[in-house]
């Protein structure tokens, strides 16, 4: 065989070595500019939980954007509505069944529902002096019929069943509708305490020693198994970068729809210099909140 006609079988017999090669080179260079170009979600729950929408929003945009590699959720927060703060408990667990890393860092306080939402973090982040906890739940109602009478008013009702105007602020609250009134709230109770055992995989008769409604500082609660880890938001994010093999220059991003960002800090203004507006904004319903907003 001549000298070129080795060479010639040589480079066939080389030719698919050298594809191959090139391919999966490509296929690296690929991944690592995938890689590169990945980001961290950041959502934020800040001030009273009164409604869902945003943050549901925020976390569905964040699950189905295939350039996250993981979410920071970062919670300010002492709580709020019960179903609201299952809504939004319930969108992140749909975030972590993707296995995506969802990271909870806690700020000042992240009580109550607040903690409910925190409790579906793959890793739960607090100061040590973060107040948490406060798994519980609490019905406020007003009543002024004493009032009326000193002043010779009185308010009258026709209803169509027993318990209809349960908690009718114009008169005392009967014994049965007490009693209405707090199987309710146990009942909310144990969901609460049923969805913190699933999303933190905590045995629910050591959970309701704790679920009393009481508060813990960060440090307690690590103690308790309420969070993962001490550190604040940049460890946190350090954290994160380091579970999703992402450089300390990768960006984070939010989506927070603009109008809603202006909103809610025109409100939030306006109730903290009129400290009488955060009860009669909220509106009537079981909540998940630490008494002591």
């Amino acid at each position: 065989m001549k000298k070129s006609q080795v060479w010639l079988v040589l480079a066939i017999i080389a030719l698919p070595v050298v594809i191959g090669a090139f391919s999966a080179l490509g296929r690296h260079n690929a991944r690592a500019t995938d890689l590169l170009a990945k980001k961290i979600g950041l959502v934020r729950i800040e001030d009273a939980i009164d409604a869902s929408e945003e943050s549901v929003r925020q976390l569905k945009d964040l699950r189905e954007d295939h350039g996250i590699a993981g979410v920071l959720l970062r919670i300010d927060s002492p709580g709020g509505a019960a179903s609201p703060s299952q809504e939004i408990f319930e969108e992140a667990m749909r975030y972590r069944a993707d296995n995506k890393p969802l990271v909870v860092s806690m700020g000042n306080v992240a009580a109550s529902g607040a903690y409910y939402i925190a409790s579906a973090g793959s890793r739960i982040f607090a100061n040590p002096s973060t107040i948490t906890g406060s798994i519980g739940v609490v019905f406020q109602y007003s009543q002024y019929y004493k009032l009326l009478d000193k002043i010779g008013v009185s308010i009258g009702t026709i209803k169509s069943g027993h318990y209809k105007d349960m908690g009718n602020p114009f008169r005392a609250m009967t014994g049965e509708e007490r009693g209405a009134f707090q199987a309710l709230l146990d009942d909310t109770h144990e969901q609460f305490i049923r969805d913190v055992g699933r999303a933190r995989s905590f045995p629910l008769d050591s959970l309701r020693r704790i679920a009393d409604g009481r508060v813990f500082t960060g440090r307690q609660a690590r103690l308790a198994g309420l969070v993962d880890t001490l550190g604040g938001y940049e460890d946190a994010l350090a954290y994160l970068r380091e579970t999703t093999g992402l450089s300390e220059n990768a960006k984070v991003v939010e989506k927070r729809d603009r109008f809603s960002n202006w909103r809610e800090m025109f409100m939030s203004e306006i109730v903290r210099n009129i400290p009488l507006l955060k009860h009669l904004h909220a509106q009537t319903g079981a909540y998940f909140l630490y008494g002591g907003w």
